[in-house]
């Protein structure tokens, strides 16, 4: 789960201080009771301190039973989503095993609070995606480590009283909306480097929401793959050989209601679909 880079140049006391963060967190997604913020001096002071307090939380809920991180999620990846949320760069999350379903899974509307979906292009990592002596993940490392490739729906969680006047590194460290997702079929013969030719949308309903194409991703969905890895290795923990990674949402968070139908239609990779009880 961790690594002895995990808590390089932090202080005991501030690391006492991130650990007690991360059991606010857990112990908010875990109430269900809508959530004001950390306490002052439990914050993370910035991105980095924001990740260790992930990695402990995820630590945390795996020991309470919750189930161990089977892959990744990136937000703030197109200039829609990024325009949406105020955030100008990715942001990343962990997602459990437990909340990842096949197409056709269902989420319950009495176990959440605010549930919105995203429109997802998704990879699955063959081998470890390490970075070089430099600490940079070239394109064409990142394609190799890809083992195949598939639409999702990210489902996201709003569980804020007023989540825009909370600050990045805080809802960094609370795995940036993440709650599950729907993955559809994974494609081992399609070249991780086209990615960017890919076109989706999403319906609820039978009523289409949005529409967006892989170059919307940074211009292109390895990119934000990229800098997933960079930022990890960075940390001590690179990504690792089966896990996932959702790269970015082609449209904007469209949250639901109880009975709705969600629908992505991927022209490279087929229906994904996800139902809201």
């Amino acid at each position: 789960m961790g690594s002895a880079n995990d808590h390089a140049a932090i202080t005991p006391e501030r690391l006492e201080q991130l650990q007690r963060a991360a059991q606010q967190l857990v112990e908010s997604r875990w109430s269900r009771i809508p959530f004001t913020g950390l306490d002052k001096q439990l914050r993370p002071k910035d991105p980095d301190e924001a990740y260790r307090i992930q990695r402990i939380a995820h630590a945390r809920q795996a020991s309470l039973g919750h189930g161990e991180i089977a892959g990744h999620k990136i937000g703030c990846t197109t200039p829609t989503m990024q325009a949406y949320l105020r955030i100008p760069h990715p942001c990343g999350g962990g997602v459990l095993a437990p909340m990842v379903k096949a197409t056709g899974g269902h989420f319950d509307s009495r176990h959440h609070l605010r549930i919105g979906v995203e429109c997802e292009i998704g990879v699955r990592l063959g081998r470890d995606l390490l970075a070089d002596a430099t600490g940079k993940v070239a394109k064409s490392s990142a394609a190799a480590a890809v083992s195949a490739c598939f639409a999702a729906i990210e489902v996201v969680e709003d569980r804020y009283v007023d989540y825009p006047s909370l600050d990045t590194p805080t809802l960094i460290a609370d795995d940036f909306f993440s709650l599950g997702c729907v993955l559809g079929t994974e494609f081992s013969d399609f070249p991780a480097q086209r990615l960017d030719t890919v076109k989706a949308s999403m319906e609820i309903n039978g009523v289409e929401v949005g529409r967006g194409a892989g170059t919307d991703v940074l211009g292109h969905p390895l990119v934000p793959l990229c800098w997933l890895a960079e930022n990890a290795a960075r940390l001590g923990h690179p990504l690792r050989a089966g896990e996932f990674v959702l790269l970015g949402s082609l449209v904007q968070t469209n949250w639901l209601r109880p009975g709705d139908t969600v629908r992505i239609i991927n022209d490279q990779f087929g229906d994904v679909v996800m139902q809201f009880d």
